[in-house]
């Protein structure tokens, strides 16, 4: 970081309140207090360590000045980067202009930068159209395919802590193939899109008209809503008590009201979770995997009897799901994302297997169930790269999963995960069991007898920068583990070669004689290292299932502690 670059971004930063602090950092960087000073110049040297990148999911950073935050300069730059892409691509089909939709939720800033991303597009010729206000990342990408654009951007950092956003990019209409038609960017589109933003000169040069955009009515609210819907047959849901929170997010209102149109009209909501806050004051991360994030449900849950839980993240793309269970601790259980996933992947299998066609897609981190039961309904599965850009390219899905409550139940409208359509269907799920007298506990169960026992687990290792992560992969790749909860190593893989079906990507993956197994690799969009633990236990028949529920999760504490101490701190030779 020099001096003059922090100079010139303040003089081409559009925003004083960002630019107000890169000066401040400035005069405490040059100032007389030695610590404040040196806290000043570390923190410079983060936010100009180079431009935000995209990631498994598009842009997210920090809110802040400068360019590797995510402030009003770096939404024009890349917006005006889109244009300047959308009219290389397009500039062969008949001078007809590109069609833009932008969406936005509830987070510090995301309003403004929807503006912002409007108002590039529409001075760069495009017909942009804006939606009517903060609304889940699903009904953006819904929308995408419904209006037939050529892109659309989402403001939203999903389940990302309170002081960050982001900026998601879909591809669609003249701009990409059929099958991948509203799916976020992927390579090799993503680095042609970076050329177009590293080609913007000054962002005071980007014409930003006042207006010229449309901003969109209900209609388009109303169309999303009427196809998750019909993801459910008519009267097939049974009465049922829901326990519910948006944890401070957009789905409520669509996922109440989608909710009651299927039937389901005594859910009862986490009070103080219900309305969108960008500083979700009850959670210290927004994301329904993190421990702690679901326990003002579960307490509703248990003051109110519900018969099931249902949880989204901020932007309403996510779908976390607890059961009652007498045998877990408070009384509820909540479903792991390879769970629902199974549970839904069984539900989409049947159909697709009776019109014979059809593929079942996840992702390398999650369980190998998934392709069990694929084969088991004589249906492809495609395993893909970690994020949903890559499991909603698969030609001729039918349902899609990633072990972070990510779930596609709908790729024909919404080419990506959808929480409101996945809710849904869970619902309809549990309804059909209830009319056989069972639960999806017991489905778990059937689907254990057939293909075995699943169990899975997660550590996430949080570390201060990227030469920490690479430092400890680094380790992983020179010393590997011989063996992993007491069974020898039988397959030891390194992702960057790549298997044919998968591209080279950062991950190591370790399968034990037991069938145990261990994938590592950074996280796509925060600062750490995430683990994935799989043990598969075979089952003889129902009276084992208890016995072997237990060694699972005997074998699933060894294997996690295994994996702590491998991804220890880093030794000073690899520091």
């Amino acid at each position: 970081m020099h001096p003059e670059e922090v100079a010139a971004w303040i003089a081409d930063d559009p925003d004083e309140n960002t630019a107000r602090e890169l000066r401040e950092l400035m005069a405490a960087a040059d100032g007389a207090d030695e610590e404040a000073a040196r806290a000043a110049r570390q923190e410079l040297e983060d936010r100009f360590a180079g431009p935000l990148e995209f990631g498994t999911a598009g842009l997210r950073g920090r809110l802040g000045g400068g360019p590797n935050r995510m402030n009003r300069a770096v939404v024009i730059r890349v917006s005006a980067g889109l244009a300047s892409l959308l009219a290389e691509r397009l500039d062969g089909a008949g001078g007809a202009p590109g069609r833009v939709v932008v969406g936005y939720d509830a987070r510090r800033g995301s309003a403004q930068f929807a503006a912002d991303v409007a108002a590039v597009l529409t001075g760069a010729g495009a017909e942009v159209t804006l939606m009517p206000r903060p609304l889940p990342t699903p009904v953006l990408a819904f929308a995408v395919r419904h209006l037939e654009a050529d892109a659309g951007v989402m403001i939203t950092a999903s389940h990302n802590p309170a002081h960050d956003n982001g900026y998601k990019v879909y591809l669609g209409g003249r701009l990409t193939s059929p099958h991948a038609r509203g799916a976020l960017i992927a390579a090799p589109d993503d680095a042609e899109l970076t050329r177009h933003i590293r080609a913007v000169a000054r962002i005071a040069d980007v014409p930003r008209p006042a207006d010229g955009w449309r901003v969109i009515g209900e209609e388009v609210v109303e169309a999303y809503l009427n196809r998750a819907v019909g993801l459910v047959p008519r009267r097939a849901t049974r009465q049922l008590r829901v326990a519910y929170t948006p944890l401070h997010g957009v789905a409520g209102d669509l996922a109440l009201r989608a909710l009651r149109r299927i039937g389901v009209r005594d859910v009862v909501v986490a009070a103080e979770q219900a309305e969108p806050d960008p500083a979700f004051p009850t959670l210290p991360y927004p994301n329904p995997e993190e421990p702690g994030a679901l326990d003002a449900v579960l307490r509703l849950a248990v003051r109110q009897r519900a018969d099931l839980v249902i949880a989204h993240d901020p932007d309403g793309d996510r779908c976390a799901v607890a059961v009652p269970d007498p045998h877990s601790a408070g009384g509820w259980r909540r479903l792991t994302g390879d769970e629902l996933g199974a549970l839904l992947g069984q539900q989409a299998a049947i159909p697709a297997a009776m019109a014979g066609r059809g593929v079942l897609a996840s992702t390398i981190v999650s369980s190998r169930l998934l392709p069990r039961i694929a084969a088991a309904h004589g249906l492809r599965h495609a395993t893909t790269l970690t994020g949903f850009k890559w499991i909603s390219r698969t030609p001729g899905l039918s349902f899609g999963y990633e072990e972070a409550l990510g779930y596609c139940v709908d790729p024909a409208a919404v080419r990506d995960k959808d929480g409101i359509s996945a809710a849904l269907r869970v619902v309809y799920l549990w309804s059909q069991l209830t009319d056989r007298g069972e639960t999806l506990l017991d489905a778990l169960d059937d689907l254990a007898l057939t293909h075995g026992l699943h169990a899975t687990d997660q550590l996430a290792l949080r570390l201060p920068g990227n030469g920490d992560i690479a430092a400890v992969m680094a380790l992983l790749r020179a010393a590997g583990p011989a063996s992993l909860a007491g069974s020898a190593v039988v397959d030891a893989r390194d992702l960057l070669d790549g298997d044919g079906e998968v591209p080279p990507t950062d991950g190591l993956a370790w399968t034990t004689r037991a069938d145990d197994r261990l994938v590592v690799r950074p996280s796509g969009t925060e600062p750490k290292l995430k683990c994935y633990l799989e043990v598969v236990i075979r089952v003889a028949n129902r009276d084992a299932l208890p016995r072997a529920r237990e060694q699972a999760r005997e074998r699933l504490a060894r294997l996690r502690a295994e994996t702590a101490a491998l991804v220890a701190p880093v030794p000073s030779e690899f520091a």
